[in-house]
């Protein structure tokens, strides 16, 4: 039979898998043809079909001796900073030409085990450092969705090409990695569901980094449901990675229905800001109406240090960012550009193999670490952090969850912002104070702006209550009933 992936989830997919509407083999070949006539949104780096459908002939397999997994079947796309065994890891940058890991990282072999099947590696911004998807080694991605005059819009980043990949529909699903909103911006942007859950949830071993303290893995969705499914699947504690928290995973699926009633949701004073975009002040207004008659109490509160959250997050992402790329040298794997002598080659080769925006932040972190402004940067910043974190601490001694925009604007030109950094990073001014908290966060799309450009709600949980939270998210999803998708210009 005819199967288009754009109209399923990964829910309704496993429903007609398991009801033989249609074999795993074919829901495959449907994507790697939707995936391959999406090639100008520039969302894949690499596409590995023959891969996707050897997976997808032994999850048929499993199903047919009744053995399926979680996900058994289910095509999703990896963000390429993700290691998968054999098949080629950049980070989206040119100083890791030619690497193929020997390794898997956990959480993607975590979605293998669960019967998953991998179509390709995704774009992002180089070593995710970025807010637009601009800043690749491979160019920009472009958002499926486009301006009513046929602007070429950014997706958001450094994730923007799982969410365009989900918000296209040739993945029923994607794996997005968040440092300071990178999971959770360009689910906004792009009109889908992402999750960071709560940092230690969610093994990050195998995957690149960027800033350890803060960097997180996590599901992109079309649906609430379809996130609690991903997520089912790739978290949980493991030992070879430092920070795993060894806690138990609970069933996401089982109390998503749960409702609201009874719960006390959060609104910031300080997520109020000067210059913010009319139509998401409004949104959110509509958001905290909805959740308050689904029964929840809308509770006004105060997180105090949040205006120090991007500065803080803009030294400490850094920071960690310059220790952990100095491992990129030409030496062991990737680029490397030859010199008269070692120095020289080193040089040369992160000179070439790091891109503008990567090298600005290794040189900001190198600057914040140096011996004379250590103090006075670095461990003032740390110290902001922990207020940061204090002030959600005792906000939800008063209450269950947050809710605030997810950003500050709808997606935006192409090329609009790449003058100004400052500019660029401000789109991260409501995402990064949960990052630097550790706190689980997802993204809702709740409606569409005057242009017809998705927007959404942000949901901050306490720490390991992704649980409740999913539960949020599916009341909100409900109320708000968003169906939007974009038109598909990029096939005609």
């Amino acid at each position: 039979m005819t199967v288009n992936p754009d109209s399923l989830t990964i829910a309704s997919a496993l429903d007609g898998l398991a009801k033989k509407d249609f074999t795993a083999v074919e829901l495959t070949e449907a994507c790697i043809k939707a995936m391959q006539a999406a090639r100008p949104l520039n969302a894949v780096i690499t596409e590995t079909p023959d891969k996707a459908l050897e997976m997808a002939k032994a999850a048929d397999a499993r199903r047919s001796k009744g053995e399926a997994g979680l996900l058994d079947g289910i095509p999703l796309a990896i963000k390429d900073l993700f290691a998968t065994e054999g098949v080629l890891t950049t980070a989206a940058s040119h100083i890791l030409d030619g690497f193929k890991p020997a390794y898997e990282s956990t959480a993607t072999a975590n979605l293998w085990k669960a019967g998953a099947v991998m179509l390709g590696k995704l774009n992002l911004d180089e070593f995710a450092m970025g807010s637009s998807n601009e800043t690749s080694y491979y160019g920009p991605v472009v958002n499926p969705w486009r301006a009513k005059d046929g602007t070429k819009l950014v997706p958001g980043g450094s994730s923007g090409g799982s969410a365009a990949a989900v918000s296209a529909g040739f993945a029923l699903g994607a794996t997005g990695t968040d440092t300071g909103g990178s999971i959770r911006q360009p689910a906004s942007l792009c009109g889908i569901t992402g999750i960071k859950p709560t940092y230690g949830r969610v093994s990050r071993w195998g995957i690149v980094a960027f800033a350890s303290s803060l960097d997180q893995a996590g599901p992109m969705t079309r649906t609430v449901r379809d996130s609690a499914l991903m997520l089912q699947a790739m978290a949980g504690f493991d030992p070879k990675d430092s920070t795993s928290v060894d806690r138990p995973v609970p069933d996401y699926v089982a109390n998503l229905e749960g409702g609201v009633k009874g719960m006390r949701i959060g609104i910031p004073r300080e997520y109020r800001m000067d210059g913010m975009d009319a139509e998401i002040t409004t949104l959110w207004e509509q958001g905290k109406q909805w959740l308050k008659e689904a029964g929840a109490e809308i509770v006004d509160i105060n997180l105090p240090h949040t205006h120090y959250a991007l500065a803080t997050y803009y030294i400490v992402a850094p920071a960690e960012a310059s220790s952990n790329l100095a491992r990129y040298d030409g030496v062991r794997f990737g680029l490397r550009v030859p010199g008269k002598d070692l120095t020289e080659m080193y040089e040369n080769t992160r000179g070439e193999g790091f891109g503008r925006e990567v090298q600005r932040r290794i040189m900001i972190g190198t600057y914040v670490l140096s011996a004379g402004y250590y103090d006075a940067y670095y461990t003032k910043a740390q110290k902001v952090r922990t207020l940061i974190r204090k002030d959600f601490e005792q906000a939800f001694q008063r209450v269950d969850a947050i809710l605030t925009p997810t950003a500050p604007n709808a997606a935006f030109p192409i090329g609009m912002k790449n003058d100004d950094p400052v500019t660029m990073y401000l789109n991260d001014v409501f995402t990064v104070p949960t990052s630097l908290a550790g706190l689980p966060g997802m993204s809702v799309p709740a409606g569409l702006n005057s242009e017809g450009l998705p927007l959404g709600l942000q949901l901050i949980g306490k720490p390991f209550e992704e649980a409740q939270l999913l539960r949020l998210g599916r009341s909100l999803e409900k109320v708000a009933n968003y169906t939007a998708k974009p038109f598909h210009w990029w096939e005609s």
